[in-house]
């Protein structure tokens, strides 16, 4: 078996501090990506955070899991990302997707998928150092400080089955949030596939990047818990492949109790309500030994990239986690 790519998904719930010593401890473990979450009502600022913890790297590559193109103006997330890449010789990934709770918080839709790929066609004209054309105003802009063409690959954070199309038509990788089981993730596959084909590109051309809420414990009802949260999250968007209808009842109350407040937070009230099917089919959670076995079957799939969000109570460290992931990694590599 090949070396599975290892990612790691950061969402700034602790001081920068913290975060610098997650990413450190990433580094050194072989990982290949850390992602930042942003989500400027319930995180601190990704941006910032970014740019602290790359101090001292030299080879892990820094991408949002995931930004969006409404709280941040098209051109803040150029300049944002084009110093990013500047500082760290180019090591950048950068993820976007319609928006999530950084909008919901503040009662504002998603961007719709035709706005989204406009969004990344801008984007992609000022990295060259081109100009675009603000919508409001009329007036041209640029990145007057370029002094050449600064190509930064853009991910798009995908879970139904027309963003992961379009994904696969226009991204230069896709995070794929569908969870673990083997019928969603060829669902997503399927799909991209399907897009590249559209764009006269294969699988091949893209990287795929299966995100996964991950607890690593020996008890494996304690693991199983700590990712309710996350796959509440999952389960309220459409996905690739069908629920089992035995199911259904369980998602639709998720559905309707899910409080984007408390997005991923642990102590949420919505996570009770995911039963543990649920949670088999949407983490990585389990003993050791279970995990071991679910990351062997899913780099069996042909995905690019396992990327684990870490989940821990409340004032514990992700340590453990993060090292135990590169533990089962590595016994497969």
């Amino acid at each position: 078996m090949s070396n599975i790519s290892k990612g790691v998904g950061l969402f700034p719930t602790e001081p920068v501090g913290a975060i610098r010593e997650y990413v450190q401890l990433a580094e050194g473990l072989g990982y290949d990506n850390v992602w930042f979450g942003d989500s400027q009502n319930i995180w601190r600022e990704s941006g910032i955070t970014m740019g602290a913890a790359a101090v001292g790297t030299e080879r892990i590559v820094f991408g949002t899991g995931v930004t969006n193109a409404v709280t941040r103006h098209r051109s803040l997330l150029a300049s944002q990302w084009a110093t990013l890449a500047e500082f760290t010789g180019g090591r950048v990934a950068l993820g976007i997707g319609t928006g999530d709770s950084s909008l919901r918080t503040m009662g504002l839709k998603p961007l719709k998928l035709a706005e989204l790929e406009h969004a990344i066609e801008e984007l992609r004209t000022l990295f060259r150092g081109e100009s675009v054309k603000e919508a409001s105003s009329g007036a041209d802009f640029h990145l007057n400080y370029l002094t050449e063409p600064t190509p930064i690959p853009i991910y798009i954070a995908a879970s139904a089955p027309k963003i992961l199309e379009m994904s696969g038509r226009v991204a230069d990788g896709v995070i794929v949030l569908v969870g673990t089981a083997p019928q969603f993730i060829e669902g997503a596959l399927k799909q991209i596939e399907k897009g590249a084909k559209a764009s006269g590109r294969t699988l091949a051309d893209l990287r795929i990047v299966l995100w996964t809420p991950t607890a690593i414990q020996e008890d494996p009802k304690e693991a199983r818990d700590l990712v309710r949260a996350h796959v509440s999250r999952v389960v309220i968007r459409p996905l690739p492949a069908e629920i089992d209808p035995e199911l259904q009842d369980a998602v639709d109350r998720i559905r309707q109790s899910y409080d984007y407040y408390h997005h991923m937070d642990t102590e949420a009230d919505h996570a009770d309500l995911v039963p543990d099917t649920l949670v088999d089919l949407f983490a990585l959670a389990g003993t050791p030994a279970e995990c071991r076995e679910r990351v062997k079957q899913i780099h069996a799939m042909g995905v690019d990239q396992i990327s684990i969000v870490p989940f821990v109570r409340p004032g514990q460290s992700k340590t453990e986690t993060i090292t135990q992931f590169a533990e089962i990694c590595a016994s497969l590599g």
